[in-house]
């Protein structure tokens, strides 16, 4: 698409003036009802109260280490820019000291530039500094998705939405609002 939209145009260089898509949401998405989390699928669905969906986002959900949570959550509240605290009780692969520790917001903070609290301790719907490794299963238990799906999920949900963990969604059908 970018080759298209940038014809004679090297990629190769920095610094060089590309066109890109102006994706950005339109006019703010009807009232958010609940938030699926589905496991199997590695995926964030956002529904409106009729259960059409309104955003669907790629996602790395928990790992065998640490898996995501099952059953029923809510949104406590929106966090922009946090700062991300780590609790040695977890004891996170690749992590050595067994002493806690801040990083504080920014590009390489773990939990990216959002962090959604949700209504079971230790657990959101955040961020990452490495959007490359979306729908793999590397997350401690959270859901991660992209800084910028974050960012949108962030600036449409309310606490108090309710968000449901799922193995998978059977049956699905393609319920996208218009």
């Amino acid at each position: 698409m970018l080759r298209m939209l940038n014809p004679g145009k090297g990629f190769r260089k920095a610094g060089t003036t590309l066109v890109v898509p102006d994706v950005g949401r339109g006019d703010p998405p009807a009232a958010v009802a609940r938030i699926e989390v589905d496991k199997g699928a590695r995926l964030v669905r956002v529904l409106d109260p009729s259960g059409k969906w309104l955003a669907v986002y790629p996602a790395s959900i928990g790992s065998d280490e640490n898996p995501a949570p099952s059953g029923m959550a809510e949104v406590k509240r929106v966090v922009r820019n946090p700062t991300y605290h780590y609790d040695p009780d977890f004891a996170f692969k690749g992590v050595r000291t067994k002493r806690p520790f801040t990083i504080a917001a920014g590009p390489n903070n773990p939990v990216g530039s959002v962090w959604i609290d949700l209504s079971i301790e230790s657990y959101g719907i955040h961020g990452t500094p490495d959007p490359g490794k979306i729908g793999t299963t590397f997350s401690h238990g959270c859901i991660r998705l992209t800084n910028w799906d974050a960012e949108d999920l962030g600036s449409i949900v309310q606490p108090g939405t309710k968000v449901e963990f799922k193995n998978e969604i059977a049956g699905a059908v393609d319920k996208l609002a218009p």
